[in-house]
């Protein structure tokens, strides 16, 4: 009998028996077979399984080693009901509960805290309002990791949306792998943060900010990084924990600073403190939709990337007890780093200047404290460090989510790109990251037409969210049988449908002026972001 044949006749067992509520045991010789072809059934699509729609987790296997990612008494299959099952990575599980917790903290904290507290406080005009907005954001941040937390421990396997939109949306076939595939690839890639740190490096280096050494700069900082995580799997690992704990430090540092500033001798290191009283709180807010709207959306960006550990679980230790315990704690730290950093500013910066400096209020708190000298020296430096973390883990979890792509036929070369050889990293992954990243770093001639391709690849993400929430209510009730491990709570699913319904429609209410500073009609990037 061929393995293949072996191989169905196998799965056709299994849903018997799952269907029957008896455990399976599997041959040790056919095991062997079938680990000895993992490679080649890694290649295989991910189809729907016809003998496998109506089963769930194999009953066999206990809570613990779902837990643990210990699910190798399986059969290696590409099926959509195998998603259900923990799977270990061709490089093996990596990341520990530490490392986890760096990915999402680097991912949530880039450049944004250096700059957006200060157009916030500019939208509604007041300190507690301000507050209000980052803990609003903060409690939309929590319903969201909620569901990112049930589909993570249900179906941890690396991917994350694509693997969830996969399983819940069967019909048509290919319909939900091919979006994602397209968006994952043509849309996928990491220029802001490349553009930051070239930014703020010219200005540390007192050199002068040209377009063409910017772009030399983001550019040389994509390469090093894509070489280092796809040559030398582990070392890119420890640097990236390493700029995570010295960013950890910085918001430390920040936060204990605007305290301690107020019991320093000269007065211009406290010139916000009297405003901090409850009594004027509010005073001079701004109660405007758009303006409220307009600092909600930088806080949700803020805090964008809570779930970026879903996209690699295949390289988790203990996937699903790591992610229910790490998830939770990294989204409470950066809110605490949030909140009081925003305290901090508050306390130093007068409300006049927090008001006038744009994007650079962490200039002016530094400048209070320490003199114009670490200003323009000091702090370029560590808002580079900031934004060179924040590109590596986001080029780490996107390398893999374009394997997972390539894995299933979609993209030219698949064998190739879907491989880890020669370096036991995802280099073919990256390599589809690195490809378009660069050239939205160089190409765009114009700060408009950047704007816009970042607004074109955000878009997309709303569909995809808006689908992921419907599917989670509609597994519920069609799937009870599925072993849920966390359980998001139902009105964190009906705020995350409200909030990407308003923000589809958004873009199509007419603003005071037709056209955007680019010359574009103002819902172009929506237009284009939504075709793609």
């Amino acid at each position: 009998m061929s393995s293949r044949h072996s191989l169905a006749v196998e799965e056709a067992a299994s849903s018997t028996s799952l269907l029957n509520h008896t455990p399976l045991t599997f041959c040790t010789d056919h095991t062997v077979d079938l680990v000895m072809r993992e490679n080649t059934d890694d290649l295989q699509p991910l189809l729907d399984s016809e003998s496998s729609s109506t089963t769930a987790v194999e009953p066999s296997l206990s809570t613990n080693s779902i837990e643990n990612g210990d699910a190798s008494q399986t059969a290696k299959d590409r099926s959509v009901e195998a998603n259900t099952l923990p799977q270990t990575a061709t490089v093996g599980r990596n990341l520990t509960w530490t490392s986890a917790y760096m990915l999402t903290v680097h991912r949530m904290i880039g450049s944004g805290i250096f700059a957006t507290p200060g157009n916030i406080y500019k939208s509604v005009g007041s300190i507690g309002l301000a507050l209000t907005v980052w803990v609003i954001g903060t409690l939309v941040a929590a319903c969201g990791l909620a569901i990112s937390l049930e589909l993570g421990c249900m179906l941890p396997r690396s991917g994350g949306t694509k693997v969830y939109l996969e399983f819940i949306y069967r019909r048509p076939r290919f319909l939900a792998s091919t979006m994602v595939a397209v968006q994952a690839v043509v849309l996928g890639f990491s220029a802001g943060n490349c553009i930051v740190f070239g930014e703020y490096m010219l200005v540390a280096l007192d050199k002068e900010v040209t377009p063409s050494a910017q772009r030399a700069l983001a550019v040389g900082l994509l390469t090093a990084i894509t070489i280092i995580h796809g040559c030398f799997l582990k070392t890119g690992i420890w640097i990236q924990n390493a700029l995570g704990w010295i960013k950890i430090g910085l918001m430390a540092f920040m936060a204990v600073l605007g305290v301690v500033a107020l019991f320093l001798p000269h007065p211009s290191a406290h010139g916000g403190a009297a405003t901090l009283s409850l009594a004027r709180l509010f005073d001079g807010s701004h109660w405007n939709p758009m303006a409220l709207s307009t600092a909600l959306f930088n806080v949700f960006y803020s805090f964008a990337g809570y779930d970026n550990v879903n996209n690699v679980l295949n390289e988790v230790k203990n996937p699903v007890r790591t992610l229910k315990t790490m998830a939770p704690t990294a989204l409470l730290s950066v809110t605490l780093f949030y909140l009081t950093i925003n305290i901090a500013y508050f306390l130093v910066v007068p409300l006049e200047e927090i008001e006038n400096s744009g994007e650079l209020v962490a200039a002016l708190f530094f400048r209070r404290i320490f003199g114009a000298g670490f200003a323009s020296r000091g702090l370029p430096v560590l808002v580079a460090l900031s934004a060179a973390g924040n590109v590596m883990v986001v080029t780490f979890t996107l390398a893999r989510v374009n394997q997972e792509v390539a894995r299933q036929g979609f993209i030219p070369f698949a064998k190739y790109l879907s491989s880890s050889k020669p370096f036991n990293a995802p280099l073919g992954g990256l390599i589809v990251h690195y490809i378009p990243s660069i050239l939205v770093i160089t190409i765009p001639r114009q700060q408009s037409v950047y704007s816009f391709i970042l607004q074109v690849e955000g878009y997309p993400g709303q569909f995809f969210g808006l689908a992921v929430c419907i599917g989670t209510l509609w597994l519920r009730r069609s799937r009870p049988d599925l072993k849920r491990l966390f359980k998001a709570w139902t009105v964190a699913l009906w705020l995350r449908i409200a909030l990407s319904a308003c923000l589809i429609v958004v873009p199509f209410i007419p603003p005071e002026h037709k056209v955007n500073s680019g010359g574009l009609w103002y819902a172009t990037y929506a237009i284009v972001g939504g075709g793609l």
